[in-house]
């Protein structure tokens, strides 16, 4: 018998905005109480714990401060590091965390070129193995030609944070890299990430992220999820919800600036926003200026009401001369499509390693770091890149 949680795309510390921060965290905390409620056996989490590999050092803490609890508990944690918790160097504080006693990171493979050989991990009678997610979709090339170390007899879970050909259609087709799934060596379970929805193909599960990670997430998931395996129940992969707090969607369509914020407020007035998130979408296009949007008039007035916090979108709206500043939904894209655009335009040898840098130049300086080792870090990460 085998019982064991499995979350992914945690993202602590993603969010901008200190409320959602917060929202985010306590997804994660009411996650982890849930796995102990429920007497697993160990816990699987499946890339992007942390939204960048350098976390600051309040996320640390608190996050620090759960895997005790799981350690008190006596629940073992095997994890695998995401596209977002990746360092090209290898240095995370995921090593961090493992050196702590906290979790054990179960990718250990050998590559030579050819082939990419996983490794196995044992705890009873399971055998972990993992590949680390990358950023740009790196990891789909490398495991095309992937093999496990065999293990007999032991129960087999494959940890992964990629994209597998059978999600692209929750995707709407995007065009985007992914390894067929029927490719991959089999397991008894493969723990995915990276994903954020919830769907299960066989034995291939993406369990859906622990908090909605942007609007667009927040008006499709509303709240986050995770799974737990039961191999002695019915129902083996259980899905659970993790409602946090409510969503109150409200669509407005502008035609005119005058008296557009007076429209706003008196929809939003119509509602009940006790203690909810606001998804607040403007569409339209009008005569006027950004301007003439009172918003800060808008999330005082949704504060009085009782809401929790106000996110607005005015991706659709415009203005009969210039197009209103839009809220970006995934600012990935963004990064993506520049790199795309400028490599197109002018093509070079550094173009492969041109997300790489972004990357690696966009961490932050931590509590307590000198300059000095700060600018050191940087640069030990760039010359890694660069090989040089």
């Amino acid at each position: 018998m085998v019982k064991f949680a499995h979350m992914a795309d945690v993202h602590l510390g993603g969010w901008k905005f200190k409320e959602m921060r917060d929202l985010n965290f306590q997804s994660f905390q009411k996650a982890i109480e849930i796995s102990i409620n429920e007497k697993v056996e160990f816990l699987l989490i499946a890339g992007d714990l942390f939204d960048t590999a350098y976390p600051p050092i309040e996320i640390l803490k608190e996050t620090f401060a759960e895997f005790r609890k799981l350690k008190e508990s006596g629940i073992p944690c095997f994890l695998i590091s995401g596209s977002h918790d990746y360092s090209v160097s290898g240095k995370t504080f995921l090593e961090v965390l493992e050196k702590s006693g906290f979790c054990k990171n179960v990718s250990i493979f050998e590559d030579d070129g050819k082939t990419l050989i996983l490794k196995p991990t044992m705890f009873k009678d399971v055998v972990f193995y993992g590949y680390p997610g990358k950023k740009t979709g790196l990891d789909v090339s490398d495991l095309k030609r992937v093999k496990l170390e065999d293990a007999e007899g032991k129960f087999k879970i494959l940890m992964l944070h990629t994209t597998i050909d059978k999600v692209l259609g929750n995707l709407g087709n995007l065009p985007i890299e992914s390894i067929e799934a029927d490719s991959l060596p089999h397991s008894d379970y493969c723990a995915l990430g990276h994903i954020h929805v919830k769907m299960q193909y066989k034995n291939f599960v993406y369990p859906g992220p622990v908090f909605p990670n942007n609007f667009a997430e927040l008006e499709d998931l509303q709240h986050g999820s995770f799974c737990i395996y039961d191999s002695s129940s019915q129902e083996k992969i259980k899905s659970i919800a993790l409602k946090i707090k409510q969503t109150e969607k409200i669509e407005i369509e502008i035609l005119d600036s005058v008296g557009a914020t007076e429209k706003i407020i008196s929809e939003i007035g119509k509602k009940n926003i006790d203690d909810k998130i606001i998804l607040l979408r403007i569409k339209g296009e009008f005569s006027g200026k950004n301007s003439d949007l009172k918003f800060a008039q808008i999330e005082e007035f949704s504060r009085q009401k009782g809401a929790y916090f106000l996110l607005r979108n005015t991706h659709d709206l415009k203005t009969k001369e210039v197009e209103i500043e839009s809220v970006i939904e995934k600012s990935e894209n963004v990064e993506e499509e520049t790199i795309k655009v400028y490599s197109e335009q002018f093509p070079s040898e550094f173009d492969s390693k041109i997300r790489w840098m972004i990357d690696s130049l966009s961490v932050e300086k931590q509590e307590g770091e000198t300059s000095d080792v700060f600018s050191s870090r940087i640069l030990d990460e760039s010359r890694k890149i660069l090989k040089f």
